[in-house]
């Protein structure tokens, strides 16, 4: 596809646009870090243009942004903590808190059991706050990335992150614990139905984040852990399709 015609067809089709893919570690650094963040979220109840269920899922910014990222992630993921640590700081203060976008957080659990608990764990804890304090979800969001280990170390499994819940204002570990034993089932299902649906658009693996105008059907993607540049460029290329 066409960089300078990109639409919802081809990555609904699995023909993704990509604008950017990243393996290499960039050495590019933000002035600050996540956990330095307060951004707004949302909850919402809809199906977007995209063909994405909203419901469940974290949003950072204002409901009305006119431009959507959709950002696949894994907590285990190294490479979405390095974009969390390094890239989204940037994309926050310039994109999010301006109205112009607003990211989309979906779980893909790519490294197995204990990125599935994970998974589980961040719907568990989006449920608990999403209505009464939502932005509290990325204090627990960012101190799970703050706490990553090794892939598949054990760092997190229930256990570990009852014990990082603990440290996080606002969040109930003793809800989350509940969560975990008596909803893991069904929010599996609904974790294995987005893979399902993200592998259908030609996602393969984590980060990736894909680019959207609402009104124009535009779309276009970023593989891997991108400096902010790239941001700024798909940004600007979807926002002018």
């Amino acid at each position: 596809m066409s960089l300078d015609q990109p639409s919802r067809r081809a990555l609904v089709t699995g023909l993704v646009g990509t604008l950017g893919v990243g393996g290499a570690y960039y050495l590019t650094r933000s002035d600050g870090t996540a956990h330095d963040l307060s951004p707004s979220f949302h909850s919402s109840d809809e199906t977007s243009n995209l063909g994405v269920e909203l419901q469940g899922k974290p949003i950072m910014g204002a409901s009305d942004a006119p431009l959507d990222i959709y950002y696949w992630t894994d907590f285990q993921c190294p490479f979405c903590e390095q974009f969390e640590r390094e890239t989204l700081p940037d994309l926050v203060r310039k994109y999010v808190e301006q109205g112009t976008v607003r990211i989309i957080f979906i779980s893909l659990p790519y490294f197995g059991a204990d990125s599935m608990t994970a998974a589980i764990g961040g719907k568990c804890v989006w449920d608990q706050v999403r209505d009464a304090d939502p932005s509290t979800y990325w204090d627990w969001h960012a101190a799970i990335f703050e706490e990553q280990g090794e892939k598949n170390s054990g760092w997190a499994t229930a256990e570990n992150l009852l014990e990082y819940t603990r440290s996080v204002d606002g969040v109930d570990a003793d809800s989350l614990e509940s969560c975990l034993d008596d909803r893991r089932s069904a929010l599996e299902d609904e974790i294995n139905a987005d893979s399902e649906q993200a592998r259908s658009f030609g996602v393969g693996g984590t980060p990736t984040f894909s680019v959207f105008d609402p009104d124009s059907e535009s779309v276009g993607t970023l593989v891997g852990a991108q400096p902010i540049e790239r941001f700024d460029e798909a940004i600007e290329r979807i926002g002018d399709a």
